[in-house]
Parts: structure tokens; sequence; C-alpha cells
């Protein structure tokens, strides 16, 4: 018998974590520090959603259905950001807007893939990408991190077969913040063209990279839209996670494609998080500028403190972005470290086995700490925590 696609793959993680803390009752000096989302808890800053609540009286159509591939202004907004950022050609055309970044990626897939075909994930890997090439009958071959935990073009070479469809990357990555080179996501660009597959490229996260200037060239690089899909997120830039804004950049007969899926799935993006999403790429340039700084000093935080981890065995994988990955020095299996952080030290955060293939032994030793709710001084906190952690 058959199973449902649903059956295909693991519970939510997230969903998973926040159940440990059914029962758990945290005493008044040790609230819990929840590290376990990488997303925002505030919501947008006021002129947003003065814009926002004008809209809902003053637009009729804001409450009607739009058009399936997002709202002209914004898809042109996009477009014109981007040909600025990345110093390439991009058409109002080649943008469309999707429910999130997550149904950006299931579109994408939808358009590349069929029953049994292969794509290339690293790891360690957004969750939700696998359990969506589970939900989709598609093989996920997994593409283990080297030093740095940055993936190997080489190494994906050797795991291409006639099924592979894509690779897919995320930078800065989840769940471990690193900031791929440019010249390592030019190469896996390279590598993809070569054989004729799609380069999907999740950037959620661009808009607190480190780094000054465009991240990569490949939207300079001539025809890249035979090769190149963009995944973005507008959640984390403008605290839009409720409203479900995303973004894919690829073909306009890719998106002929993508428009299938969403018609389907959705109809159309949501109408008010669209609004927001255009408001505030045109008008909240330096408050987003002032985000991004303020993530980059929780960063400095976490390097700041981890010297006192590091002397009792930890290691730090990865960092940027929302996103410390760590390895930590006990006997205890990550995923169950994890839930006695909950009980011992009023800590919520993820074990490496939720980013790992099941049976990756490298998972047991892991744990990503999301950071987007945690200023300075609570990074201190959490390490004085961490720091009286035994197991």
């Amino acid at each position: 018998m058959t199973q449902p696609r649903t059956a295909t793959t693991f519970p939510p993680p997230v969903q998973e974590a926040r159940r440990w803390l059914d029962g758990v009752v945290f005493p008044p000096e040790r609230l819990l520090i929840n590290v376990s989302q990488a997303a925002p808890t505030a919501p947008p800053p006021a002129p947003m959603r003065e814009a926002m609540a004008e809209a809902i009286l003053t637009e009729p159509e804001a409450h009607l259905y739009g058009p399936t591939l997002g709202l002209p202004a914004l898809r042109a907004e996009v477009a014109e950001q981007w040909r600025a950022a990345y110093h390439g050609e991009i058409a109002e055309a080649e943008v469309a807007i999707t429910s999130g970044c997550n149904q950006a990626f299931a579109a994408a897939i939808a358009t590349l893939c069929a029953e049994g075909d292969e794509v290339i994930l690293p790891t360690p890997w957004y969750f939700n990408h696998k359990m969506w090439l589970d939900m989709s009958g598609v093989r996920t071959v997994a593409l283990p991190a080297g030093s740095g935990l940055l993936p190997d073009p080489d190494a994906a070479r050797a795991l291409i077969t006639p099924r592979t469809r894509a690779i897919a990357l995320v930078t800065p990555n989840n769940p471990a913040g690193v900031e791929y080179p440019a010249e390592l996501v030019g190469a896996f660009y390279d590598l993809a063209q070569e054989h004729g597959l799609a380069l999907i490229v999740d950037e959620t996260y661009r808009d607190f990279d480190s780094r000054t200037g465009a991240p990569h060239d490949l939207f300079s690089r001539h025809g890249w839209q035979d090769t190149l899909i963009q995944l973005y997120s507008f959640s984390k830039a403008y605290r839009l996670t409720g409203h479900r804004v995303g973004a894919i950049i690829a073909s306009k007969a890719r998106l002929g494609e993508v428009e299938k899926f969403l018609d389907t799935v959705t109809i159309c993006p949501n109408q008010l998080g669209q609004r927001g999403a255009l408001w505030g790429m045109q008008n909240l340039s330096q408050w987003l500028a002032g985000e991004r700084a303020e993530i980059l000093a929780r960063r400095a935080a976490i390097e700041a403190e981890f010297p006192r981890l590091e002397a009792q065995g930890w290691h730090l994988l990865g960092l940027g972005a929302y996103f410390a990955y760590m390895a930590h020095p006990f006997e205890l299996a990550s995923d169950a470290l994890a839930q006695e952080l909950v009980r011992q030290q009023s800590i919520l955060c993820l074990p490496g086995t939720m980013f790992r293939p099941k049976g990756d032994a490298s998972g047991a030793q892991e744990l990503r700490i999301a950071f987007a709710n945690v200023d300075a001084a609570g990074v201190k906190t959490l390490f004085d925590r961490l720091e009286k952690t035994r197991a």
C-alpha cells in the first residue's frame, strides 16, 4: 500500500520543539530564552503598519484576488532594486511574488522535478527544503559540507546522475549562518550550467550579510535565466512573517510554469503583505540598515562570548545572519540535550539532528542558536546558562 505524501517526511521541527515546553514551568529568575526559530517577533515599524492600515481602509482591491504572480508595482520594484544591487539585467517579468519563501522553493521544485528525480542539498540543510522534496517524491541527495561548513563543487559533481535536476544553496546559510564566498557560488553556477541543471539560490537572509556589495555576480552573467533561480523573503527584512510574502527571480518561461502552481495553491499572494513589502522597499532603507547593524552587533556579541564555551570544549562551526551553529562537548546526543536545556537552563534551541539526514552522526554533536530576538545583553545571559550546562 502506498503512503500519502505527508507520511513520507518528518514532523515540522519547530513545532516539535515547541511541544518540549508543554508542562514546563520556568522560574521568574530564569525565564525562557527562545532561540529555536529564525523569525523576528516584533511587529513591523509603526509607519509601515500605518501604511498597511490605510490600504485596508482606502484600497478596495486590497481585499480582492490579485495577479497570481504578484502586484506589478512590487515586481517592478524588486527588479529595479535587484538590478542596482547585483549589477545585472533583471526584468519585471522575471520576478514573481509568492506566499513566503518556502512557497517559492516549492514552486521552483514543481517546475523542475518529476517523481524519482533528484536534487542536491548541502548538509546541514534547511529542513523545510528536505520536507518538500520528500512530499514531492523527489530524492534528496545529501552533500556534506566541508571545512567551514562550505559545500564543495567537486564533491557535488560526483553526486550528479541522469536524474539530477537541481542544486539548492542557502546563503547566508540556514542553519549554519555561513556566508558563501562569491567564487564558491559562481563555481556551483558553472557546475549547474555545465550539466544543464538549475541552481537554486535561497537568499532569505541577504539583508543581514556582513559583506558590502553584491554577494555574487550571477545576475551579471549572460543567460543567467537558463540556470539561476533565486529565492527571497520579505519576512525577515520587514518583520512581515505573518503576512507571508516572498519572491522568486527566474526566467519568464519558468515563471509561466510557476504561475500554474501558485494559481492552484493560493491563487494570489497576500494583498496586504505585498503592499507592506512595497512600502518598505520604497521607504525603509535606512531603517533596514539599522536592523542589519543590530544583527551584526549580536553576531559580534556571540564572537566575544564564545571563548568561555570554547574553554569547555564547545566549537563554533558557523556564525552569520540570524544563526550560530555550534558543536557541544557532551556525550548526550543533541536531540536529548536540546530537551534537557529546556528543563535545566530554560533555553529552547534546535538540535543538529533536525538539519542532517537520519543516521548522520554529526547532527548528534550540533546545536543551532537563532538569535533574531536576543540582543547583546540577552546573548550574555544565554552564554551564562550554556556555560553552566551539565549533561
